[in-house]
């Protein structure tokens, strides 16, 4: 079990580029299964989740290629789909939750999709009932092994109709569409997601051939075609790193630019950081957060009432952030109360933050109140263990901004979903040690 060793408590300054978003890439990734024709994607994360993906489609028959860092030509025209029912796919499926994703393309261009019971961070129940009952809708004839925890769908031919999904899954809704591209007929989904790495998605399929209308609304019409072709396609930045890097900045009283963001692409992320009190400036298509030096401080409600920041599905701010804005709240000026919708146990990291001497108050496992310390008295430095992806960088922040010299065991999950994250804080004076 790999560990950080970080000494806290130093301002940082310089530039950091954002990687491609992670979100997208396993998507996009499993969407080369739906043509035989060479597909290039560019600006694809070396992360761990993403190469495990890139090694399962190896192993399905897909030819992979590097071009160059973060650039791959892969060309599904050879899928062994025998692979699908071995014990080893039961293994190398379980070990990462984006994997559910092949299953709508592997089932619209051969008939037939299978998925062990994926994995991911422990943040609570992620239901894969919206994906399977999508493609039961177009068609499909689902079964599932309880024993083995071993889900598949199979169809003859797909034929697209209408639904109206329960919940906007991001995921899920990629996976009906991938599989919606190649039905036979006119498929509607509403309720869909609309994320930008969703929309990245159709985009994509539509410089393949297919025939998506309605990208970028919660209602996708879909005319499915014959075939797809190949294309190229570039990732964007990921802006869960985005907003990781503007907490970072405050917290650390430092002066940080962040290129190459894809503004247009953010959403409510700056906005609701700028609630915090902090400066988020627009520079072109970069972010720069000047040195906080004299603190920041929560806005109130109109009415004066304290301050709530909660996660909803896109246009929404994103629950992948709530765990950055909690932290960076720990050192603010007033209290906030951040409720989290989506996901029962992403909150439970606070007592690692309780610990280090933050003053929040955790009043069930979807909400807490955070009184901001304003910097009078500064986080302790402790030994912790990262829970997940996402809480584990909030933990590295908090690390960051601490007095003395902090351990964050289980660094695994951290580089899950980030890429060479301390060779890049070191890149910016952060006092940052791989063990």
């Amino acid at each position: 079990m790999g560990t950080f060793k970080i000494e806290g408590g130093h301002q940082l300054k310089g530039k950091i580029q954002p990687q491609g978003a992670k979100n997208e890439a396993l998507q996009i990734l499993c969407a080369v299964l739906l043509t035989p024709e060479l597909v290039t994607i560019n600006n694809i994360p070396d992360i761990v989740d993403v190469n495990k993906l890139i090694n399962l489609l190896k192993k399905l028959g897909v030819k992979v290629e590097k071009l160059s860092k973060g650039s791959y030509t892969f060309q599904a025209d050879d899928v062994n789909l025998k692979y699908l029912e071995s014990d080893q796919f039961k293994i190398d499926g379980r070990g990462l939750r984006g994997s559910i994703m092949i299953v709508g393309p592997l089932l619209a261009r051969f008939g037939k999709g299978y998925i062990p019971k994926p994995g991911g961070d422990k943040i609570g129940r992620r239901r894969l009932d919206t994906h399977f009952e999508g493609l039961i809708k177009l068609g499909a004839k689902f079964r599932y092994s309880k024993e083995d925890q071993f889900y598949g769908v199979e169809a003859d031919k797909l034929k697209g109709t209408y639904m109206l999904l329960e919940e906007a899954s991001v995921t899920g809704t990629a996976n009906i569409v991938m599989a919606a591209v190649l039905a036979e007929g006119q498929t509607t989904i509403y309720n869909a997601a609309c994320e930008p790495y969703l929309q990245q998605l159709c985009k994509m399929l539509n410089r393949m051939g297919a025939k998506i209308s309605g990208v970028g609304s919660n209602m996708l019409i879909i005319d499915g075609v014959d075939s797809l072709g190949g294309t190229e396609h570039r990732m964007l930045p990921d802006m869960i790193e985005i907003g990781s890097w503007i907490g970072l900045a405050a917290m650390t009283k430092s002066e940080l630019t962040i290129t190459n963001v894809s503004w247009n692409d953010l959403g409510l992320i700056p906005e609701t950081f700028r609630k915090l009190g902090i400066t988020v400036e627009r520079q072109g298509d970069d972010i720069h957060i000047p040195a906080h030096t004299d603190g920041y401080e929560i806005q109130n409600f109109i009415d004066g009432s304290i301050l709530t920041i909660s996660d909803a599905p896109w246009p929404g701010f994103t629950p992948d952030l709530l765990s950055i804005i909690l932290v960076v709240a720990t050192q603010a000026r007033g209290s906030v109360l951040i409720h989290q919708k989506m996901f029962e146990s992403r909150l439970f990291f606070v007592d690692k933050l309780i610990d280090m001497g933050a003053k929040i108050i955790l009043c069930d496992p979807h909400r807490a109140t955070v009184i901001g310390h304003d910097y009078k008295s500064t986080l302790k430095a402790t030994t912790m263990t990262s829970p997940d992806i996402r809480a584990g960088v909030s933990l590295l922040i908090a690390a960051l901004s601490a007095k003395g010299t902090s351990t964050i065991q289980n660094i695994e999950q951290i580089d899950r979903g980030y890429e060479n994250i301390d060779e890049r804080l070191r890149a910016i004076g952060a006092k940052i040690e791989r063990l």
